[in-house]
C-alpha cells in the first residue's frame, strides 16, 4: 500500500491525505473522493424523522409535528388527490448551504465528477431498499439540453444500477420559480415514454433534492396509477 497516495478533493480540489496509522497499515484504504473538511459540512440526516419524508423532527418545532408525520406530509395525506403515493422518502443529508453550493456545481454547471461524492452512499441505500425498477426523475428536452446530462440518471449509473427510463417529464417553468401551492396545484408534469407492466411492481424514484414533494409525488401518481405496489423515494437532500 502506498502511505503517500493523494488525490485531489472533488469539491475543494485541496489534496486528500491518507490516514497514516497501524490500521490504514494494515487494511486496504477506501479511496477518498472529498476531504475531511467538506465531509464534515455535509450534515448526515440521523434520529427521529417523518416516516414519510425523512424531514428531521430535532430541527422541527412541535406545533410542526402530527405524531410520526410532519405538517406538510400530514396536509398530503389529507388531500384525496395525494393521498396514499408516496410510500416513504429517504434523503442523505440536509440541504443546508454547503450542499447547495455543491449540488449547484453538479446540476448547472455540469461537474459530473461530483456524482462521486454521493454515488457511495447512494448504492448503500439502494441495495437495502430492493425494489424492482429504479426510475430516475426525468429532464425535459429543453433542460437536458441545458444541462447536458440527467443528474438523477447519473447517481444511479455510477452506483452501479440500471435505471429504468419510463417516464418522461413534460416541459414546465422550473419547479424552483414556483410556490408550494402552485407546485401542487400543477396538473400531472409526467408522462409514459414505454409500455411496461407495472403490475404489483415496487419502484425507487431518484432524484436529487425534496423540497416541497411535489416532483415525487406527480412521479409516484403516475407509476401507483399504472399498478404498481409500492413507490419510495431516494434523494441526496431534504
Amino acid at each position: 500500500m502506498n502511505l503517500f497516495l493523494q488525490d485531489r478533493c472533488l469539491i475543494c480540489h485541496e489534496l486528500i491525505r491518507p490516514s497514516i496509522s497501524w490500521k490504514a497499515m494494515i487494511s486496504v484504504e477506501k479511496e477518498h473522493s472529498i476531504c475531511t473538511t467538506c465531509e464534515s459540512k455535509l450534515e448526515k440526516i440521523e434520529g427521529e424523522t417523518c416516516q414519510i419524508c425523512c424531514r428531521p423532527f430535532i430541527h422541527l418545532d412541535e406545533k410542526f409535528r402530527h405524531g410520526n408525520l410532519c405538517y406538510d406530509c400530514t396536509r398530503w395525506e389529507e388531500d384525496s388527490e395525494w393521498q396514499g403515493f408516496l410510500d416513504k422518502n429517504i434523503s442523505l443529508f440536509l440541504y443546508n448551504d454547503f450542499l447547495k453550493e455543491v449540488l449547484a456545481k453538479f446540476k448547472y454547471r455540469g461537474d459530473y465528477a461530483l456524482v462521486k461524492v454521493f454515488s457511495e452512499l447512494m448504492k448503500d441505500k439502494l441495495i437495502k431498499m430492493e425494489p424492482d425498477l429504479f426510475v430516475p426523475i426525468p429532464l425535459s428536452d429543453e433542460r437536458l439540453y441545458e444541462r447536458g446530462f440527467n443528474q438523477a440518471e447519473a447517481l444511479l449509473l455510477v452506483s452501479g444500477f440500471t435505471p429504468s427510463e419510463i417516464i418522461t417529464r413534460i416541459h414546465t417553468e422550473k419547479q424552483s420559480k414556483k410556490s408550494r401551492s402552485e407546485r401542487i396545484h400543477l396538473p400531472q408534469v409526467f408522462k409514459f415514454c414505454h409500455d411496461l407492466n407495472l403490475k404489483d411492481k415496487s419502484i425507487v424514484i431518484i432524484d436529487d433534492i425534496y423540497t416541497t414533494g411535489s416532483t415525487l409525488r406527480h412521479a409516484a401518481k403516475l407509476l401507483k396509477g399504472a399498478g404498481a405496489a409500492a413507490i419510495q423515494s431516494l434523494t441526496i437532500a431534504r
